[in-house]
């Protein structure tokens, strides 16, 4: 199959992202080709393959531009460069050639919200306050010798970082090298726009949007008059600037594309996302990821209340049918490990089976689903013993505010909730082995491989018709034989209950109901979840009780008419 990503001349050119499965590939973690310990290109297209036998017909590539090294490619020093650790242009051609020719379609990260303070745009707007350059990015005088205002950074600190030439502040909402871009001047818009294009014509399949919600900052949250911190999200100028993108860019390819909105809500959601097509294919939304965070911050390990979970995806799923497509997912290199969160990975039967209903449970809503690498397999989290083992950025300086200056948790606390929330559970290397460094590489890994890949491993599962990956290449199997689940209403039952989590999709011609267990104990459905029906697909071997669910247990049941 010959993809053709270049169809010029009109909007709507196609929905094909509703069908779609993308598997996210964060490349430095994901497979080492040259030794080095660092995962690359080539090492993706050597497992290009191993995605196609799961079923996925999407790659979503974290990034692999050419960057300053603070936080996981997400600080761009050029847009239109490879960075060196993951290969060379000609390497990132040959993946596309080769995953196009499997059917598989390549998204990128675009990350646009800021740069690397080593972006040649960056570097020219320090130099002076006249530079022509200098407008590209949010500078503002002091407030009273200080800070010029109150916002924070969402990495802890002040947003506003010193800088000694000119004695003003620039902004960066992330670390101090991301320094955030002034998406209010046109000439940042255009320049965006005609990088955007020169990628595209290169023949990838859309994008990625990194904190597509921050660009267009309201005038107030940047003004230096020393006032507190203020929402910078979703901007008066938000909706306007995506239409513009969306006319200049997006709609002028066959492409799909996906909004990370962690500010979004339902109603915006249907904006973002309208199926007219003017803005963006789908977006990110995070209240299905916050149900278990403390109300200041998420550096907690307060346990998961389903039926605040419940309401969550109810709400998107009958809010967003028939106005706005929804994005499924569990994980991503931001989040923990969905298994060790809201599963279980005390033991292997449990890891196994919850790994499976958290799929089950995920992907037979209405939406798009992502699949984070090692999801399929479900992957753990990381016995991290300190902070001197963490690489993350977020998690080090979260650590240092709130145990060394605030003093709002004693280490052993916080790092209980680094080991549960913390971004360096995702980025551990992919387990493809039960070999030394599981297969990643043959050099030494650039982070620790998790102890538990003897056990936990693709070797071991691809071609294991009980494993975690054989039941993911299932749920794919379903989502493309059964029109129900992509266009069918979604009705929620149970919903106070605080272990099953019950629902219906139902198109007009099908009925399909989805029961599952987030809990290690039985669990008794109600009359409404016991209908009669073929089944499909469930995580036991042998058929249970109706009217009971095991534990963990998962049926995905086509109705009875």
């Amino acid at each position: 199959i010959k993809l053709k990503a270049r169809m010029k001349g009109g909007r709507n050119m196609g929905d094909w992202f509703k069908r779609a499965v993308v598997y996210q590939v964060y490349p430095k973690s994901f497979m080492d080709a040259n030794g080095d310990g660092i995962g690359d290109l080539r090492g993706v297209t050597e497992k290009l393959d191993y995605i196609h036998e799961l079923g996925a017909n999407v790659i979503w590539l974290n990034p692999i531009y050419k960057n300053s090294g603070v936080d996981g490619g997400y600080d761009i020093s050029d847009y239109r460069a490879i960075a060196p650790e993951f290969g060379t242009m000609e390497d990132f051609d040959e993946l596309l050639r080769q995953a196009h020719a499997r059917g598989i379609r390549i998204i990128m990260d675009l990350v646009v919200n800021h740069t690397s303070t080593e972006h040649a745009w960056f570097k020219e707007s320090r130099a002076d306050k006249d530079n022509p350059k200098r407008d590209f990015y949010v500078w503002r005088p002091p407030f009273e010798g200080g800070v010029p205002n109150g916002e924070r950074s969402v990495f802890s600190g002040s947003a506003w970082e010193k800088d000694e030439a000119t004695g003003e502040y620039y902004l960066h909402m992330f670390a101090k090298e991301q320094a955030d871009l002034n998406w209010h001047n046109e000439q940042v818009r255009q320049s965006v726009y005609d990088m955007m294009r020169w990628w595209l014509d290169k023949g990838i399949d859309g994008f990625r949007m990194d904190v597509i919600d921050m660009i267009a900052k309201p005038e107030e949250a940047l003004a230096s008059d020393g006032g507190p911190h203020r929402n910078v999200s979703t901007g008066p100028k938000e909706h306007l600037y995506l239409r513009e993108m969306n006319r200049e860019v997006l709609s002028r390819y066959n492409m799909m594309t996906v909004g990370e909105t962690s500010s979004a809500t339902v109603e915006s959601a249907a904006d973002y996302a309208n199926l007219d097509g003017s803005e963006l294919s789908m977006i990110f939304q995070f209240q299905h990821v916050s149900v278990d965070e403390a109300p200041k911050y998420k550096w907690c390990t307060d346990p998961l209340y389903l039926p605040k979970l419940k309401r969550v995806f109810d709400k998107w799923e009958t809010g967003l049918y028939g106005k706005a497509w929804n994005s499924l997912y569990w994980n991503n290199h931001d989040q923990p490990r969905i298994v060790s969160r809201f599963g279980c990975d005390s033991d292997e039967a449990s890891r196994v089976r919850s790994a499976k209903m958290l799929g089950a449970c995920l992907h037979m809503m209405q939406g798009t689903p992502y699949i984070y690498q090692g999801e399929e397999l479900g992957m753990t989290n990381y016995p991290l013993k300190s902070i001197d083992e963490s690489l993350d950025v977020e998690s080090i300086n979260a650590y240092h505010e709130l145990v060394e200056e605030k003093h709002e948790m004693t280490p052993e606390q916080m790092m209980a909730c680094i080991r549960r929330k913390g971004r360096d559970n995702a980025r551990t290397p992919m387990q493809w082995t039960a070999e030394k460094n599981a297969g990643f590489t043959q050099g030494k890994p650039w982070m620790p491989v998790n102890p538990n890949h003897t056990v936990i491993n693709a070797q071991a599962q691809v071609g294991d018709p009980n494993s975690v990956f054989s039941f993911y290449q299932k749920l794919i199997r379903v989502r493309q034989e059964y029109d129900v689940v992509i266009d069918g209403r979604f009705e929620l039952l149970m919903p106070e209950d605080e272990q099953v989590f019950a629902y219906i999709r139902d198109d007009g011609k099908q009925r399909m109901l989805v029961i599952c267990n987030f809990s290690d104990r039985d669990a008794v459905l109600t009359a409404d979840a016991q209908m009669e029906g073929q089944i499909l697909l469930g995580n036991y071997d042998e058929e249970g009780e109706k009217r009971k669910l095991r534990p963990w247990e998962t049926r995905i049941v086509i109705l009875k008419e």
